[in-house]
């Protein structure tokens, strides 16, 4: 079975930083493309970054470029999202999701497996 767990979310100030991880089993980090949607409260899911499964490079929405960097470690099968310079507006429900056509797209109909998401919260 092909399962995602997300974890490294938490409570963070403005500014600060903190690393998600998501964990992949059942297959391999070569075969599929892994995004990364955060969930507001009242909000849309909305794509935050997305990195390819083989060569390609990664993606960010634009509230994220410069602050957010995707990252994988396909010994351990696991995809990172470094997040600095944090601010109030990121504060959401963080998931992670197979592409299995390696699009990189926005549009969560193109994801077939998410994880079970983490909780990130930028306050003062």
């Amino acid at each position: 079975d092909v399962q995602l767990q997300a974890s490294g979310g938490g409570l963070v100030q403005p500014g600060g930083s903190l690393r998600l991880s998501c964990a992949a089993s059942g297959f391999t980090l070569d075969d599929y493309s892994i995004g990364w949607f955060r969930q507001a409260p009242g909000k849309e899911r909305e794509g935050v970054s997305c990195i390819h499964g083989g060569n390609g490079g990664p993606h960010y929405a634009d509230s994220v470029k410069g602050r957010f960097t995707i990252s994988s470690d396909n010994a351990k099968n696991t995809v990172y999202l470094q997040m600095n310079s944090l601010k109030p507006e990121d504060t959401a429900v963080y998931y992670c999701a197979t592409d299995p056509h390696e699009r990189c797209s926005w549009s969560i109909d193109e994801y077939d497996s998410w994880g079970q998401g983490t909780q990130v919260t930028v306050s003062s």
